[in-house]
């Protein structure tokens, strides 16, 4: 399917690896130019073809650098891709053992910091009546399956993307969510990940448990999504091929959401 998007210009935050890593990719490989936000500058995404801008999305100073060097390296954005999330911080011990501190970073890296570059580059894509896709993630809808400050956070970012819908999307911008499941990424497969850590409190091996977690989780795929796929769906919602889709949440889970 041609999706129309050579020229386009678009902002991917996350962008240094996985999901983020691969939408960048997608959306270059169909003619886009991206900048591309992360904490740390990977050789991969140097590769990728995006500009690359190294700032901490968790402040708003951060958002504003980038929100300028965005303007200045394209002159306008089409396209917005909110994939900031996840963490370098969980707490495996419960609620009771989670406290302010963690809360707050969580909302900081999984809601605030959408919010604020949204809010920042909304105007241009106003001007060129682009689109905004968040990456969120099945535990919005299934908030027992992750950390319980990580799942509140994920579920106020779908919220918010709803709301902008329904707020912009008479002045023609269309603001859309994928929520992937498992996905082969850092963040279950390197060695000091969320991954690792969960297969030392359950004694197991790292590779047993990453195995185990598609069986775990009810993925009836029975394997862990691949960011290409993610990105896949990104790019489409990106496009003028999904111009009557608005509102929506694409979920990329294996099959592990069994509710209608």
């Amino acid at each position: 399917m041609e999706l129309n998007l050579a020229g386009k210009t678009a902002v991917v935050t996350g962008a240094s690896r996985g999901v983020g890593l691969a939408i960048t990719r997608q959306l270059i490989a169909e003619g886009v130019r991206v900048v591309g936000a992360a904490r740390t500058i990977t050789a991969e995404l140097k590769e990728a073809g995006a500009r690359p801008v190294a700032v901490d999305l968790s402040t708003p100073q951060g958002a504003e650098e980038l929100a300028d060097q965005a303007h200045a390296a394209l002159g306008g954005v089409d396209i917005l891709v909110n994939n900031i999330g996840g963490g370098d911080t969980f707490n495996l011990d419960g609620f009771l053992a989670t406290d302010d501190a963690l809360w707050a970073h969580s909302f900081e890296v999984n809601l605030f910091g959408t919010v604020r570059v949204t809010r920042l580059l909304l105007p241009s894509i106003l001007e060129r009546r682009g689109s905004v896709v968040n990456i969120s993630s099945m535990t919005a809808r299934m908030p027992g399956t992750g950390p319980i400050e990580y799942g509140a956070a994920k579920a106020g970012l779908n919220a918010f993307g709803k709301a902008l819908s329904e707020e912009f999307g008479p002045r023609g911008v269309r603001v859309n969510t994928v929520s992937p499941g498992p996905t082969r990424t850092a963040i279950w497969e390197a060695d000091d990940s969320f991954g690792a850590q969960l297969a030392e409190a359950n004694g197991v091996g790292h590779q047993e448990f990453v195995s185990g977690v598609p069986a775990a989780m009810g993925m009836t795929i029975g394997r862990l999504v691949e960011p290409e796929e993610v990105a896949a769906v990104v790019a489409f919602l990106a496009s003028d091929r999904a111009a009557g889709v608005t509102g929506a949440d694409y979920v990329v889970e294996g099959g592990g959401i069994k509710t209608v």
